[in-house]
């Protein structure tokens, strides 16, 4: 059992939890005290200090808004629902695809093109066409542009996993009588999960950068990434470095759940 020089178990879950929780806090410690740098430089006007940004943090989850005075938790909320709508939206598109056209070569090589010219384009970009299209309007028009900053980390990752598929597992299979259709869901499917959680946890934290983009253009939704743009425009640095705190940890959240889940999965299907 390899020990480190210290004394301690490397392969204790333990030291490893207390390690990781070690190098966060010097990180961020080392980050705020930049911060503090740059902002008592006085060259950036739009960088609060670290102190008033806490405190704006601090009053903003007590009394709100200091402008619409609405909870903190309302725009969460707010921001949770267009991110799930969206989310939900990639997940039950972007896996079946990327499945399709990983395991169907005719398809995959129809749809790259498409891919390509659709995949560098920013999220961001789609924004004010899609709230502006009827059809989906307030409601799912900010889910949109979350749903194209998550759709191509998903896909092109199951495409991937896709095709990393041992050709002999799949020539053992029909050799054993196993029909495609069989193959597929017993073979492809399996072997591809870890790759499109892999895809999903990057697209977890691109989701959360589209907040701020679909909630600037659908205002009366509101919202954490409205909040920031509306402190912003109102010259409230301290509260719009706040949100951006909330959005930061918001994300952190959602991606960590995701890397649990990843962990179960791989160890329930022996991959750890």
């Amino acid at each position: 059992m390899a020990v480190t020089n210290l004394g301690f178990d490397e392969y204790n879950k333990y030291y490893r939890m207390a390690r990781t929780l070690v190098i966060y806090v010097v990180s961020l410690c080392l980050f705020v005290f930049v911060w503090w740098i740059v902002a008592s430089m006085g060259i950036f006007e739009t960088i609060p200090m670290p102190g008033d940004t806490f405190d704006a943090l601090k009053s903003l989850i007590r009394d709100g808004d200091p402008i619409s005075k609405l909870s903190l938790w309302s725009e969460i909320a707010s921001s949770l629902v267009t991110f799930a709508k969206g989310a939900a939206m990639t997940l039950v598109i972007a896996i079946p695809l990327g499945l399709l056209l990983g395991y169907v070569k005719p398809l995959r090589e129809l749809a790259t093109p498409i891919i390509e010219v659709l995949r560098p384009i920013a999220p961001v970009a789609w924004a004010p066409i899609f709230i502006a299209t009827k059809a989906l309007g307030y409601d799912w028009g900010p889910a949109m542009v979350v749903f194209m900053g998550m759709l191509f980390p998903i896909l092109t990752s199951t495409i991937f996993g896709v095709q990393r598929i041992d050709p002999g597992w799949i020539d053992a299979s029909k050799t054993l009588g196993a029909d495609s259709t069989r193959i597929f869901f017993k073979v492809v499917l399996p072997a591809s999960v870890p790759y499109v959680l892999n895809g999903l946890k990057t697209a977890l934290g691109i989701g959360w950068m589209c907040i701020v983009a679909s909630e600037i253009f659908a205002t009366a939704l509101g919202g954490i990434g409205f909040f920031v743009y509306e402190m912003a425009n109102n010259f409230y640095w301290d509260y719009a470095f706040a949100g951006i705190i909330v959005i930061a940890v918001l994300g952190l959240l959602t991606t960590g759940v995701a890397e649990q889940i990843s962990k179960f999965v791989s160890r329930r299907m022996g991959m750890e």
